[in-house]
């Protein structure tokens, strides 16, 4: 984990409130994975004093050497704000590393990754990682889903990769009409995968560690919270776990990335 100061290459609008802000960092992220994520500093934009978490969304390469990042990003609040007003050439300040991964195996031939509107952000970073290691995608499944179609991120990217696509809009704006998980249970009942990967708001991955466990299938979820220190020391991204009820990993030092079997969600 590394804490420093990252030129900013690009920002840019991919859709009403969504952007994709692209860092220049010189130290640690050429051993990222996919899962992990940084935190940035506002103090000197907002005079907020605690960092946000961002999912690490790609890796930037430069003649095969690794010389930045990524980030997928939706303006929500003033921090978010502040960040969407920010040019080429200036600088952030960025934390990371942090974080665990999800895990992958060449034994996952058909896998379903499940996108729910920013959700997208580290789950684009993985199906590029699974491609550069040889995988072949076209027995992987992306499920996009959300309330509109300005929700469904980055489709393009995952169709290069020779996946199968399917989306969903909940005012049937794009793609199908309904809930992502709806279509991801009739999708597993045809077939069943190796493994689901999973990332997006709280609900959605509530139903979809339901339908995993009942279709006995290994589900990886990305957790999307609040952190105040991202170290640990906070308690404020605490979540409960079903093996022993004294015990509350941290999503920061934990996590992000957790066998949905093993939590209490």
């Amino acid at each position: 984990m590394y804490q420093q100061k990252a030129q900013i290459l690009s920002n840019s609008l991919m859709g009403p409130s969504y952007y994709r802000i692209s860092l220049k960092c010189d130290k640690g992220f050429k051993d990222a994975v996919p899962g992990q994520f940084v935190t940035l500093g506002f103090t000197e934009l907002t005079g907020r004093v605690l960092r946000r978490p961002f999912s690490i969304h790609r890796i930037i390469t430069e003649g095969g050497t690794v010389t930045g990042i990524d980030i997928l990003y939706k303006v929500v609040g003033d921090c978010t704000a502040s960040l969407a007003g920010l040019q080429q050439g200036g600088e952030l300040d960025i934390l990371g590393p942090i974080g665990n991964s999800f895990p992958v195996s060449d034994g996952f031939q058909k896998g379903f990754m499940i996108a729910g509107g920013i959700g997208t952000a580290p789950l684009v970073f993985l199906a590029m990682y699974l491609k550069d290691k040889g995988a072949d995608l076209t027995g992987f499944s992306l499920f996009s889903g959300g309330k509109s179609k300005e929700d469904l991120l980055c489709i393009d990217e995952f169709a290069s990769l020779n996946m199968n696509i399917h989306t969903v809009t909940e005012d049937g704006s794009a793609g199908e009409k309904g809930l992502v998980t709806d279509h991801l249970d009739a999708a597993i009942r045809k077939k069943k995968p190796d493994v689901i990967y999973a990332c997006g708001p709280m609900g959605m991955l509530k139903a979809v560690a339901r339908i995993a466990e009942a279709r006995n299938t290994p589900c990886h979820v990305s957790i999307e919270t609040v952190m105040a220190c991202g170290m640990g020391a906070c308690l404020g991204c605490a979540v409960e776990t079903r093996q022993d009820q004294d015990t509350y990993p941290h999503v920061c030092i934990d996590g992000p990335v957790f066998n949905s079997k093993d939590l209490k969600l």
